[in-house]
């Protein structure tokens, strides 16, 4: 088996676990806040964060070089996080998968101001396609759009934001200041809601929140082999393979299905963001492949960002080497 190969299997098994982690939010959702659920998921991957610090081969402080932009990624991805976990626990699965894919289109957008990206009428056309997409997966006007909705979209753009400063001053910021000042943000700011929002949850609710933790940071290491042994052309795209197990946890778990609408928007969606991956692994096409260099996961601080494990373990994925 080739190295592509296995590195895209390796993605494909962690998405999959990605996707469990995704259905226990859901379930946990239903009776839980999202404030709540997202502090004992940040308060659970603590000891799995303090085991990737010991790993960091980058020395340095946990003072930031540039702080606006830490503060920007920190507010970003706090407001992801609650915003994802929300929309998991009230809208489909699928539907929330097929609005948390627009990111790429959105950071793809964002490169132009943030990193002098040019973005030249191929990629915008792919942009333009796939917001028409995420237009037809909302249905404005056939149907009432929700906290829910609202809430997926949020992530999707605010992930993109956390996603885009990463790339900005990821080369110079300590892998771990990245990685830990939203955790620690997350951590202070949902402990400060939980007073108004807290209901009692048993061992075995503690259990699933565990699982949580482990199963998103599980996935993130397989996800970091993967990017290891593969190229991130191969290895970008199968996150949309989170669509398959959406629609079969969805089917089995939660008795939803996927309406046409839906479904012909999840694949306009994606058909766009497979277009701009691709778009940028061709030499010459990008000068920073934001998309490509960034693609892992909706950011949520409250598992791992993949690109930023790789960085402190001093791993540089195949054909970005004569790139960093």
């Amino acid at each position: 088996m080739s190295l592509n190969a296995r590195g895209a299997l390796i993605a494909l098994l962690a998405f999959a676990i990605y996707a469990v982690h995704d259905v226990v939010i859901k379930v946990m959702g239903a009776e839980y806040s999202p404030f709540q659920l997202v502090f004992f998921s940040v308060l659970l991957s603590f000891p799995f964060a303090m085991i990737s610090m010991m790993r960091e081969r980058v020395e340095g402080t946990l003072i930031p070089v540039h702080p606006w932009w830490l503060t920007l990624r920190t507010v970003a991805a706090v407001i992801t996080g609650v915003c994802a976990y929300y929309a998991f626990a009230v809208l489909p699965l699928a539907e929330t998968y097929a609005i948390l894919f627009a990111a790429p289109l959105i950071i793809t957008v964002l490169a132009i101001p943030v990193l002098g990206e040019i973005v030249r009428i191929r990629r915008w056309a792919a942009v333009i396609v796939g917001l028409i997409g995420v237009i037809v997966v909302l249905r404005p006007g056939a149907t009432d759009l929700t906290l829910g909705h609202l809430s997926a979209l949020a992530a999707a753009f605010f992930g993109a934001v956390a996603s885009i400063i990463v790339r900005k001053v990821g080369a110079v910021e300590r892998p771990m200041v990245l990685l830990l000042y939203p955790m620690m943000a997350n951590f202070v700011l949902m402990a400060a809601a939980l007073p108004f929002v807290y209901q009692p949850m048993p061992i075995e609710h503690l259990g699933l929140m565990g699982l949580v933790a482990g199963l998103g940071w599980t996935a993130s290491r397989m996800m970091i082999t993967a990017y290891r042994d593969g190229e991130a052309a191969i290895i970008a795209p199968m996150q949309y393979s989170q669509i398959i197990w959406a629609t079969i946890y969805g089917f089995w778990l939660f008795d939803e299905g996927i309406d046409t609408a839906t479904g012909f928007g999840a694949a306009i969606i994606i058909a766009s963001g497979l277009y701009i991956v691709l778009r940028e692994s061709r030499a010459g096409t990008s000068k920073t492949t934001p998309v490509l260099r960034t693609r892992s996961r909706s950011e949520t601080a409250t598992t791992p960002r993949v690109s930023l494990a790789m960085r402190a373990m001093g791993i540089v994925p195949p054909r970005l080497k004569s790139k960093d």
